[in-house]
C-alpha cells in the first residue's frame, strides 16, 4: 500500500476487501440483470469508500487515453454517418453481387471486417446491423446467417488493429503500442482467420441461401447514390478520417498519442461543420454529435479502470501472476499459449474488457521473471489474439456482439444465447488454434 491509500474501513484486510468488492461487481455484470455501466461505477465507488483506495489514486487507475480515443471516433463516425456514406457501401456492395444471398452476406462481412479495422467493430456494427436487416427483409430471407458472420467479421477484422477492438485500445495504451505495431503483428493472421471462418459459415448456411427472381430484383432497383444524403458533409468527413488514420500511422514519429489523434480529429470535423452557421445551429450540431457518443460504454470503462486499479493496488493481481509462473514454471512459450487460450474461453464467457483491464497489470507484474518488458511482447500479442478472438465464443463475449443481439430482436428476430453459441464457441475455437500456431511460430 502506497502514500495515496485511504485507511481502509474497521481495519479490515484491503485484499480481502477489494477481491469482494471485484467479485461481486463482476458476477453482478454477467448476469446482465443491472446495466453494467451503472455496476461498474458503483464497484469503483465502494473502492473509494470501504478505503481501498482514495480518489486521487483511483484517477490515477483511469486510462483517459483509451477514453479519448474510444470518446473521439465515436464523435467522428456520429457526424459522418448522417452523410449517409455507410448505407451507400452497404447497398453498392450487394449490388455489386447481383443481390445473390450468399455473395451479400460475403460482401457485408468484408465491410464490417475493413471497417472495424479502420473506426472501431462496436460502431461498424451500429451502422451495419440495421442495413443488413433491411438487405434481408426485401430479400424475404432469415437474417441470422448474416448478422452471425457481420459479429464474426467484426471481432476478427477489430483483431487487425489498435483503434478496432476496445482491448487491443486498452492493450496499446498500457504498452505504448502503435497503430503501425498492431498492422504489422495481429493484422497478418486475420488475414487468414477471416477466409476460413467464411468457408465455415458457407458450409454451415451458404450453400443454402435461395432468394427469388423477383426479391433479387427489388434489390438491384435500390438506388444507393440516394443514399448520400450531403455531399458537402461526405467529402469533410472523408477528408478527416482520411487525417486521422495517417495521424495513426505517423503517432510514433509524430510523438502523438492515439487519444490526441481522436480528440483533434473530432474537433476538426465539429469545426468543419460549424462554419457558415449560426450560434443556434452550432449548438445543436455539438450537442447532437455529443449525443450520439455510446456514453453507456465511457462510464462502464471508467468503472472498470478504478475496480481493476482497486484490486491491483491490494496486491492480488501479483498473487495471481504468481500462480500462472508458477503453473507454467516461468516458460515465456507455456506462459504465451496459457495467456492466449485462458483469454479465449474468459473472454467468451464475459466480456473480453473487463477481462483485458484485469490481466495487463498481471503481465506487467512478470517483467522480472522474463527478463525486462520487452521480452513480454509475445504475452502482448497473445493477449490481443486470445481477448478480441475469445469475444467471438459467446453473445455476452464483446460489445459488438450485443448490439448485434439488440438490433436483431427489435427486428422480430431474437438470437438466443444457446443458439449461437453452439456454432460460435467451436468456430472461435478454430480461430485460436490458426492463432496459437502464429504465435508460436512468429515470436516463439
Amino acid at each position: 500500500m502506497d502514500s495515496h491509500a485511504s485507511a481502509i474501513i474497521f481495519g479490515w484486510d484491503p485484499l480481502w476487501v477489494s477481491s469482494i468488492v471485484f467479485v461481486i461487481t463482476y458476477a453482478v455484470i454477467v448476469t446482465e440483470k443491472i446495466n453494467r455501466s451503472i455496476v461498474a461505477l458503483l464497484g469503483a465507488g465502494l473502492m473509494i469508500t470501504l478505503g481501498v483506495l482514495n480518489q486521487q489514486t483511483a484517477i490515477n487507475g483511469i486510462d483517459f487515453n483509451t477514453l479519448g480515443l474510444l470518446t473521439g471516433m465515436m464523435v467522428i463516425v456520429a457526424i459522418s454517418r448522417r452523410s449517409g456514406v455507410f448505407q451507400y457501401v452497404a447497398v453498392w456492395s450487394a449490388k455489386k453481387v447481383k443481390a445473390s444471398p450468399w455473395g451479400i452476406l460475403f460482401m457485408l462481412s468484408l465491410v464490417t471486417a475493413v471497417f472495424s479495422a479502420l473506426l472501431d467493430n462496436v460502431t461498424t456494427v451500429l451502422l451495419i446491423a440495421p442495413v443488413t436487416l433491411l438487405i434481408t427483409g426485401e430479400l424475404k430471407i432469415h437474417p441470422y446467417p448474416f448478422l452471425f458472420a457481420e459479429i464474426f467479421a467484426s471481432n476478427i477484422g477489430g483483431t487487425a488493429t489498435l483503434i478496432g477492438d476496445p482491448p487491443n485500445i486498452m492493450i496499446g495504451s498500457a504498452v505504448n503500442l502503435t497503430f503501425n505495431d498492431f498492422l504489422i503483428n495481429t493484422a497478418p493472421i486475420t488475414l487468414i482467420i477471416f477466409p476460413i471462418t467464411l468457408f465455415v459459415i458457407y458450409l454451415i448456411w451458404g450453400r443454402h441461401m435461395h432468394a427469388t427472381d423477383e426479391a433479387r430484383e427489388r434489390i438491384m432497383q435500390f438506388k444507393e447514390r440516394q443514399a448520400i444524403t450531403d455531399v458537402p458533409l461526405l467529402k469533410k468527413s472523408l477528408f478527416v478520417i482520411s487525417l486521422v488514420v495517417i495521424g495513426f500511422l505517423f503517432a510514433h514519429p509524430l510523438h502523438l498519442e492515439p487519444a490526441t489523434i481522436s480528440m483533434m480529429g473530432a474537433a476538426l470535423l465539429l469545426l468543419l461543420t460549424s462554419i457558415n452557421t449560426g450560434a443556434k445551429e452550432q449548438s445543436e450540431n455539438v450537442h447532437k454529435s455529443f449525443a450520439e457518443v455510446e456514453w453507456v460504454t465511457i462510464f462502464f470503462f471508467v468503472g472498470l479502470f478504478i475496480l481493476v486499479h482497486g484490486i491491483e493496488h491490494a496486491g492480488l493481481l501479483d498473487i495471481f501472476a504468481n500462480q500462472v509462473l508458477s503453473l507454467t514454471g516461468g516458460d515465456l512459450t507455456l506462459t504465451a499459449m496459457a495467456i492466449i487460450w485462458v483469454s479465449a474461453v474468459f473472454s467468451a464467457i464475459v466480456d473480453n474488457i473487463p477481462f483485458v483491464a484485469t490481466m495487463i497489470p498481471i503481465i506487467e507484474s512478470m517483467a522480472p521473471t522474463f527478463g525486462g518488458a520487452d521480452q513480454l511482447m509475445p504475452l502482448w500479442w497473445s493477449l490481443s489474439l486470445g481477448a478480441c478472438l475469445g469475444g467471438n465464443g459467446s453473445l455476452v463475449g464483446a460489445s459488438a456482439n450485443l448490439i448485434v443481439a439488440g438490433f436483431a430482436e427489435r427486428a422480430g428476430y431474437r438470437i438466443h444465447f444457446i443458439q449461437f453459441m453452439l456454432i460460435a464457441f467451436p468456430l472461435m475455437l478454430l480461430s485460436i488454434v490458426i492463432a496459437s500456431i502464429y504465435v508460436y511460430i512468429r515470436y516463439l
